[in-house]
């Protein structure tokens, strides 16, 4: 008896390893939102990048429940492809952290992962899709570019603009200080109501350009998205 169980114990061992190296293969892409954790954080223009991941698992009947690599995350299709969204709950200017995490366990290539982040650089209402190239002052970005020794993801990026007397380079994670006041509660005081209608439809075009880079490719979806809407 004691033989039998330990038989029947280690093909059931055998098959969690089968089924966890099948889960971490078929993954294909990873869509990651930049934003900071709390909900005082939760309206704010630097967590654009959080509101368009949960706009995607809306679509797709998912929600970001399951907790690890110092994130939330939940598996969706893509494009007929496994992919995984991920919400890093590091801190915006840690989101390397958590990102690098996940590449290395799913062993996903950095041109497989796919960023989604406000842009100070872009006016707003704008979208651009990128490949590689410099961070422009994102210390979101430049964390992940850091903890993965490449530029080499895909960046959708959403101009949230300027506001007046904006500097380039500040520390914009909770708990540091950046350079003026006004910098701060521009990017992460709550949006009124009317700030946030004028958002939406750039975060639904955030989240679509997702999906057309996973269907038809980069090339096309930035020749198709990075036009003026």
């Amino acid at each position: 008896m004691a033989a039998i169980k330990r038989l029947f114990g280690g093909f059931r061992s055998s098959r969690a390893k089968k089924s966890d190296s099948e889960s971490q293969s078929s993954i294909q892409w990873v869509v990651a939102g930049l934003g900071n954790p709390g909900e005082e954080y939760s309206r704010s223009r630097h967590n654009a990048g959080f509101m368009t991941v949960d706009r995607i698992a809306k679509a797709k009947s998912v929600e970001l429940t399951r907790r690890r690599f110092k994130g939330v995350t939940a598996e969706v299709t893509l494009a007929e492809q496994p992919a995984l969204l991920v919400k890093p709950q590091t801190f915006y200017n840690l989101s390397g952290e958590c990102i690098s995490a996940i590449l290395g366990y799913f062993k996903i290539n950095s041109d497989r992962l796919i960023v989604l982040h406000d842009e100070l650089d872009l006016e707003a209402g704008r979208l651009r899709i990128k490949q590689g190239g410099g961070d422009a002052g994102n210390r979101g970005v430049r964390s992940i570019a850091e903890s993965l020794g490449t530029t080499n993801f895909i960046r959708v990026r959403m101009g949230i603009g300027r506001p007046p007397g904006f500097s380039a380079e500040i520390e914009m994670e909770p708990g540091r200080q950046p350079k003026t006041e006004e910098n701060k509660d521009y990017l992460l005081r709550p949006m009124t109501a009317a700030e946030r209608q004028t958002l939406a439809p750039l975060l639904d075009r955030a989240a679509s350009a997702v999906e057309a880079i996973a269907a038809d490719g980069l090339e096309a979806a930035m020749n198709r998205y990075n036009q003026r809407a």
